[in-house]
């Protein structure tokens, strides 16, 4: 099953390149140019990775993880920018972001992080089921 990205950055033309290297190596992605769409299309969609700009007017990236983290707390949040600040790599990985790059990044760095965190999204989703099937035997009595 292939991975489900949303890419999330203001820069159109960024967004739109990476999501041409992410397809053509077997990810299923949708962008989005702002917070507020993120959120969005998050309700709408299930995705497993997050590719998340910092810097973006509105909605910044920091408050649009905060809210992400809220509605869909098992997707993973890579954060990318080309203004980082270690304050700010603090505060995103302490509302859970999954982990942190700089722009420009190399798209095999990327590449590796997305499917680290899709796979331990899969692994938690995993987990999670055979939780409710081991409760359901478990109050059946089987």
């Amino acid at each position: 099953m292939k991975i489900r990205v949303l890419l999330v950055d203001d820069e159109k033309d960024f967004t739109e390149t990476l999501a041409q290297r992410l397809e053509v190596r077997g990810f299923d992605v949708q962008s989005s140019f702002s917070g507020d769409d993120c959120l969005k299309l998050i309700q709408a969609h299930e995705f497993d990775v997050i590719v998340l700009d910092v810097l973006m007017p509105g909605k910044d990236g920091i408050e649009t993880l905060r809210e992400i983290k809220l509605l869909k707390p098992l997707v993973h949040v890579i954060m990318l920018t080309g203004n980082a600040t270690v304050e700010t790599a603090i505060e995103g990985m302490k509302l859970g972001a999954y982990d942190y790059l700089m722009k420009p990044t190399e798209t095999k760095d990327l590449v590796a992080k997305i499917n680290k965190a899709g796979k331990l999204k899969t692994d938690h989703e995993e987990r999670i089921r055979k939780a409710e099937v081991d409760n359901i035997i478990k109050r059946r009595g089987w």
